[in-house]
């Protein structure tokens, strides 16, 4: 019964791949809005504090925070900390706004704590980079939804799934006050890539058949029936064609498809989206120490960047 069920998961995945991937496609688009130069610079500095910013270490995790929020402010309508206190101790999300004459919010996020003493280069000093390479590329566009560009605290253990998640707190927020939103994308590990045979793993040994072998791709992770948002974020993205990116759709039950900050918008009953080098099923580094500057592709991060900022401006 084990493997029918699992081979009935398969088949409905590979359905949804086939299905998307069955369209004409688009001839690569090779505009670069990123600069590769402050990428690295913000990588340097969220990587090398004096201490690994986990949730122990308030002192490195707050001088993190800090460091966005002052380059937030540099760029986005409003800024502001989100405090709130556990075990005694206050902990803050930053929060952006850009396009604050829209009615309907769109939520990019990425959480900056890491799991016990690492760099956490790829996780998830990656996805905050982008974070606030995408602030300074937002400033002055025109932009159809109102943005909130948020940096999560404590997503990593001993808080993941559970109320005093940054991204909890956050999600619970634009639930109690009734602001409209339109959806979020996650930005979970997005600097690691390999071209090399059999680098890249999956929860169902039969996917490497649809998707490849190789980890040289972004990956797009949807939930079954989880909103318009998180279909045409996917689609546009695609389109957009600034990196190799493949869709994946898949039930809620399998392992590492709610591995990150995005599980807490679904839970309030949002659509969201997140963009992943699929962490552990490539990169070995995943909550090691290994897991530093050096193992990034830089220039595919940007490409990364590039497809997210590319995707929200076109967005109906």
């Amino acid at each position: 019964m084990k493997t029918k069920i699992t081979l009935s998961i398969a088949l409905v995945i590979a359905y949804f791949y086939f299905l998307e991937t069955s369209f004409a496609t688009i001839k690569q688009v090779t505009i670069t809005v990123s600069d590769t130069t402050r990428i690295k610079k913000h990588l340097n500095f969220i990587t090398q504090t004096d201490h690994y910013r986990n949730y122990k270490n308030l002192k490195s995790l707050n001088a993190v925070a800090s460091y966005i929020f002052d380059n937030f402010n540099q760029y986005a309508d409003s800024t502001y900390y989100q405090k709130y206190e556990v075990k005694g101790n206050e902990y803050k999300n930053v929060i952006a706004v850009f396009g604050s004459e829209n009615k309907e919010t769109i939520v990019v996020g990425a959480h900056y704590d890491v799991c016990e003493d690492q760099q956490g280069a790829d996780d998830n000093a990656s996805g905050t980079v982008a974070l606030l390479e995408l602030a300074r590329m937002f400033q002055g566009k025109k932009l159809n939804y109102r943005i909130e560009i948020v940096a999560f605290t404590l997503e990593e253990p001993p808080f993941f799934r559970t109320q005093q998640m940054g991204s909890y707190v956050h999600a619970k927020s634009l639930k109690d006050a009734n602001i409209a939103v339109y959806g979020m994308v996650c930005l979970e590990m997005i600097a690691y890539f390999d071209d090399a045979k059999n680098s890249q793993q999956y929860p169902l040994g039969v996917l490497k058949y649809i998707y490849g072998n190789k980890a040289n791709y972004i990956t797009l992770v949807n939930e079954f029936s989880k909103g318009k948002f998180a279909r045409k974020f996917s689609n546009i993205f695609k389109k957009a064609n600034t990196i190799r990116a493949k869709k994946f759709v898949g039930p809620k039950s399998m392992e590492g498809i709610d591995f990150s900050d995005h599980l807490n918008y679904w839970n309030f009953g949002y659509s969201a989206v997140m963009v992943t080098d699929t962490s552990f099923y490539r990169n070995a580094n995943y909550h090691e120490k290994t897991d530093t500057l050096e193992t990034l592709n830089i220039p595919k991060m940007a490409q990364v960047i590039d497809g997210v900022y590319q995707t929200i401006l076109n967005l109906k």
